[in-house]
């Protein structure tokens, strides 16, 4: 079994690397070549695709049992959800840019510098709190259980579905099996 921990410590260590990649790359701005806008639009993918699958299960899963274990939860998981949700709405902008256009890039740097803010809060302010009161059990079975929902999670944020963890148990198979289909239809690669 996976400690929850780990599963999304290396999570975040991969969007970390992704964005870290994006930053130090050179934007694209119309300039440098197809092949370099390709690659670049290739790793935003990455990211989002990432990115959209974490927030997913974490929803599914991670900020329920926050909620009921954590002193204090409701209000962790909300502040978190609400970030997450920021997040969501700043890739479902990046996806209707096309490469070289001012906004892709404006709206993938605002992304990135949320996104870090969130995660350094994950493991900050909810992570500790956490493994005060979850038991080694329930640390492996939630880890489990968010390594499975992954292979099926959505692959492109969907900010208009609402996180509600039971609605979302249900639609996310529906919405990643409709997301690859999708991203195969339009060469998305992840």
């Amino acid at each position: 079994m996976a400690n929850v921990f780990a599963v999304l410590e290396r999570d975040h260590d991969m969007v970390k690397r992704l964005m870290t990649e994006l930053e130090s790359g050179p934007q694209m701005s119309g300039r440098g070549g197809d092949a370099h806008m390709s690659a670049r639009k290739q790793q935003v993918d990455r990211l989002i695709t990432e990115e959209s699958k974490h927030e997913a299960v974490e929803e599914e899963y991670f900020w329920p049992v926050v909620r009921e274990l954590v002193p204090g939860g409701d209000a962790m998981a909300d502040h978190a959800i609400a970030q997450e949700q920021r997040g969501k709405y700043a890739l479902d902008e990046l996806i209707s840019y096309e490469p070289g256009e001012p906004r892709y890039e404006d709206t993938l740097m605002g992304f990135i510098s949320e996104a870090r803010e969130h995660i350094a809060y994950e493991e900050e302010h909810v992570w500790p709190e956490l493994r005060l009161v979850i038991s080694p059990e329930r640390a492996d079975e939630l880890g489990s259980k968010i390594e499975r929902a992954k292979k099926i999670a959505p692959t492109r944020p969907h900010p208009r579905t609402p996180p509600r963890p039971g609605l979302l148990k249900a639609a996310s198979p529906l919405m990643g099996t409709a997301d690859r289909i999708r991203d195969l239809v339009t060469g998305r690669h992840h």
